[in-house]
């Protein structure tokens, strides 16, 4: 091979070494960038639903205590506002068929069901510890009633403080059971006569972009429904549904595995 082939080859081939020593220098750069301590690799979208929860401002109404003579009128006002809501239902009040039909109809509109237990008995539920069995057979009715196969329950006056037994939390995530409180108690159960001070609690505690409001099956809810839904709009909320698959926990104990 000639004098000036040899010198062509040599510059080619210098290049190529130059070429391959920048991009491997890239590359462990890149991957450095990427990794976090532990070694695993960086969740880019963990800033988006680091936790699951929904972005941005959304609002979740959840009624209580159902069925009951007037889940009709409540799906009605939803209907005509185009909202899903949360239903927590309670197994003495599934039992009665003459409601089971509203029940269905909540499912087909789009509504998620969850259970409330059968008896709303404190003293059975939480001192006797019959929380997991007595939710397992409200989710079983629910599921003889609409077809569907629910796990989220909502526990009566709250997890906190029936559920502070860790054996007891222990039991419901062994079961896969979900639960979820609230952010924002409306106290409707015990206004009778006085719906404008529903609407003034829930605005007064409405401070967050996520709130997941508590109120119940009661005619002096019903009556203010409209606009509670009004103020949310007006603040910019938007109305959301409980999801299964995008579970996330809201649980006075702060226990993730519920």
């Amino acid at each position: 091979m000639g004098s000036k082939k040899r010198a062509r080859w040599g510059v080619m081939l210098g290049a190529a070494g130059l070429l391959f020593f920048g991009l491997a220098k890239v590359t462990a750069f890149s991957e450095k960038e990427v990794v976090k301590p532990g070694g695993a690799p960086a969740d880019t979208n963990a800033a988006a639903s680091a936790d699951g929860k929904p972005q941005g401002k959304v609002v979740y109404l959840t009624f209580d205590d159902g069925p009951s003579e007037w889940t009709g009128q409540f799906l009605d006002v939803l209907k005509q506002n185009n909202i899903k809501a949360t239903f927590f239902m309670q197994g003495s009040n599934l039992k009665r068929t003459e409601l089971q039909g509203q029940v269905r109809r909540a499912v087909r509109e789009g509504h998620y069901v969850g259970g409330h237990s059968m008896t709303h008995q404190y003293k059975k539920l939480y001192e006797e510890k019959q929380f997991v069995p007595e939710m397992k057979q409200t989710l079983s009715l629910i599921r003889q009633i609409t077809g569907e196969n629910p796990h989220l329950v909502r526990p009566p006056y709250g997890s906190s403080p029936g559920l502070n037994d860790k054996r007891l939390r222990d039991q419901i995530a062994q079961a896969g059971i979900k639960v979820w409180d609230w952010t924002i108690d409306s106290n409707d159960w015990k206004l009778k006569g006085h719906p404008n001070e529903i609407v003034d609690n829930i605005k007064k505690q409405t401070k967050a972009d996520l709130e997941v409001v508590l109120m119940h099956e009661k005619p002096q809810t019903l009556q203010v429904l409209p606009e509670i839904i009004d103020f949310y709009k007006q603040k910019g909320y938007k109305f959301a549904v409980y999801d299964e698959t995008k579970h996330f926990h809201l649980n006075f104990m702060k226990d993730h595995r519920l």
